[in-house]
Order: structure tokens, then sequence, then C-alpha cells
């Protein structure tokens, strides 16, 4: 069998795979990365490239999320276009007064942290936002907000990085000597380093299984429609204010909430489902259908407008809504940069210098510790053993932002039956 020796093997070609890539390969490291898979043929390549601050609470993840915000200015100067780098900015609606009010205490905390966030009354609201449905209370716009093109910006890193590149080989076992990671194996060859950094988004567990040690990443199912290629009736990320609970929820069961956005090539991609049901791909009409008819409530425009296909990917959750990066303490030379559930995308390029900087004993401006992947319990519970968000509450997001428990969105129309997919559905 073939062997190859790099300073690091990144295993996951994902977009935060690349990242950790790119960074280390900055930092003048030789590196491999290796995938059972084609580059961002898993979470990346099923995502709708993200690169949000305005859906997290103060705290570790919107600290990263700044950062991230940060580099991903800088990676639009020296990546290729086709990344479609976007700086197009959020508008989150609420419904309501109620609602409104917990929003500006939820903005209030973001800028503390360093967050753009400028509340927008109604008729600002339209003026953001022209094809916006009337009737919502107020908003609040994050211009930090961007987006790009995550199987593009995936594929650029990588390319940027100089590192070898092994796709279609899944990864079978650890080289271990003496309970020290000194590699991987495929069936193909073995990959030896020092270092190897677990990036295997939803399959992170599994990897952590092999080096004998416990990561709780679960998969966390969530389907998108795209539709025709229209003008711009989009200006924005849009969503509704409950998408920040659901962001925050630990429940199973599927929860879905208005996430409306146009796209550079035209088609308008509307999300967004969450729910644990395993790796289980099958098509979830009722999914479809309550996505249709909240994005046709937030923007009427989009009621006659034709869906040209579905498509679903799996986020890689834990449980504490924060992902694992760094060293992992248990097995000396086994790095993780996985569990980022949705916002990957947006936190790849921070991920990134994390693990850089852990290779190379660098300093980083933001503190590490709270993604240490060794702070779950036997159990997988979070650090506390509850098992609860990282906010402390069970789920419901911040305070008078969230449900009734039923999932539903406040409507209650469906405008689009389940007949109206087409045969390209599911793809």
């Amino acid at each position: 069998m073939p062997r190859h020796s790099q300073d690091v093997v990144i295993i996951g070609a994902g977009v935060v795979g690349a990242a950790c890539a790119y960074y280390a390969g900055r930092a003048g490291l030789t590196v491999a990365v290796v995938d059972r898979g084609p580059v961002a043929g898993g979470t990346t390549g099923a995502g709708e490239g993200n690169l949000l601050v305005s859906d997290k609470g103060a705290g570790a993840e919107l600290d990263l999320a700044l950062w991230s915000a940060e580099l991903w200015r800088e990676l639009a100067e020296v990546l290729p276009e086709r990344i479609e780098y976007e700086a197009k900015g959020g508008l989150v609606v609420a419904p309501d007064e109620t609602t409104l009010k917990a929003l500006r205490t939820f903005a209030d905390g973001q800028r503390a942290a360093g967050v753009h966030a400028v509340e927008v009354g109604p008729g600002e609201l339209r003026e953001l936002e022209p094809h916006l449905a009337p009737g919502p209370a107020g908003g609040f716009h994050y211009p930090q907000d961007a987006q790009v093109q995550p199987a593009q910006a995936a594929a650029r890193l990588l390319a940027a990085s100089g590192a070898e590149v092994y796709l279609g080989e899944e990864v079978t076992g650890l080289l271990l000597e003496r309970g020290t990671v000194r590699g991987v194996a495929t069936g193909r060859r073995e990959l030896r380093a020092p270092a190897v950094v677990n990036a295997a988004g939803t399959w992170g567990g599994r990897i952590a299984e092999l080096a004998g040690v416990e990561l709780p990443v679960l998969p966390r199912r969530g389907f998108v429609l795209v539709t025709e290629p229209l003008p711009r009736v989009v200006r924005h990320k849009v969503y509704a204010a409950d998408y920040i609970a659901d962001v925050a929820s630990g429940s199973a069961a599927m929860q879905s909430s208005a996430v409306v956005e146009g796209t550079p090539s035209g088609p308008v991609l509307i999300g967004a489902t969450r729910e644990r049901v395993g790796f289980d791909r099958s098509l979830s009409v009722e999914a479809l259908r309550r996505l249709a008819a909240q994005a046709a409530a937030l923007f009427p425009v989009l009621a006659d407008v034709r869906v040209l296909r579905a498509y679903h990917g799996f986020r890689p959750y834990l449980p504490d809504h924060l992902p694992a990066i760094g060293a992992d303490p248990r097995v000396p030379g086994l790095l993780h940069a996985c569990g980022h559930e949705g916002a990957g995308i947006g936190l790849a390029p921070a991920t990134g210098q994390l693990i850089a900087a852990a290779l190379t004993c660098a300093e980083t401006p933001l503190d590490p510790h709270p993604f240490r992947p060794d702070r779950f319990g036997p159990d997988g519970s979070g650090p506390d053993g509850s098992g609860q968000d990282r906010s402390g509450r069970d789920g419901s997001g911040p305070d008078g932002i969230g449900r009734d428990g039923s999932g539903q969105d406040r409507s209650g129309r469906d405008p689009f039956g389940p007949d109206r997919f087409g045969p390209e559905a599911g793809r």
C-alpha cells in the first residue's frame, strides 16, 4: 500500500475542511485532504451559502461568526469571482410588536459584541424589500450578512491551499502509535502525518470513534426549494423572526420558518426546515409544503412562481449548538473541526484559522476554549450535563421569539400544494 507523508491530513473536502487546508497551507504546512466523495459532496453542497451574524446571540458562536465575516471579505478579494460572494445584508421580519420587542433585546446583545443591527419600521421594510407582504410590525437590517456559492467556495479554497487531494477514498482507520494519531488509512493508501483534522461534517462522530473517543455529532435534515430564474425580486437574505428560535432549538421534531433569498444567477432559494431523522433521505412532502406556504406568506409574488426542484442535506448537529474545534486532549495528534450545524459555510474561515493556530502553536484573536472537543459528558450531553443549548434555554430561542410548540407557520395558509412540484422535486 502506498504511503505518503505530510504535516497534516484533513478528513473532509467540504468548506470547513477546505478552509482548514487553506489556512494550514498559508501557515507553511504541507497538507493532504481526503474525502470519500467529491469536493463539497456532503453538507456544503446542500447549503445555501449563508454567511450570517444576524441569527446568533451574543456569545462564542457570534464571536466566531464576526471573525469569519471579516475573513470572508478578505477571501473575496483573492479567490475567483465564481465563489459569488455577495455582501447583500440580512433582514429579519417581526410580525407583531411582541416579537419586535424581543428582537430589540436580542439586537442589543449583538451590538455589544460588534454586530451592526439597524431597526427598521414597516415603511422602511418595504423600501428595502418592495415585494414583501404588508403587515409586519418592523424588523432589523443586518448589513454584515452575506452569501457565497458554497460548492464553488469550497473548491476554490481547496485549489488555493496547495494541498494534495484524494477524492473517492473513505477513511477506514486512523494510524495509531502508542495512543497517538499518526495518519489515516484508506482502501488505497496510507497518509501519514503527525496531525489529523476531523472535518468530516455529519460523519465527524464516526471518525472520532476510529480514535476511540466520542463526539456526539448527529445529522439534522433540512430541505431547500429552488425557483425558476427571476428578476431580483428579493434583494436581501430575508427571514421571519422565528427562524432564530429554530436555529437555537434542540428539538428533534420538524421545524420550519421562512428564509428567502435571491441569487446572482436568478433562482430564489427558499428554506429552512430542521429535523433529526438520522440519515433518512426520503422526500418529505410536508416539509416542502410548509416551505412554500411560508415563503408565499412572506413574499406573495412567489405564489405564482414555479419551483424547479427541491434538495436536502444533513447539518452536523452538536447538543450545545457549538462546533468542536481544536486539538482533542484525549488522543494526541487528533484535531476536530466539525459540528457547525447549518453555520459551517459562514464559520469556515475562522475555524480554519483556529485549526492552523493549533497546529503551529500560534496566537489567535479568539479564545478557542468554548469549542473544545472534550466538553461533552459520557452520555453526549453538554458541559453541564443538561443537554440544553448554549443559551441555557431548552430550544425556545430569545425570549418572545418562537412558537407555540406546533412548529407551524403563523399564516395558516397553504398557497402551494404538493402537486406544484415537478418530476425533479427531491433531486
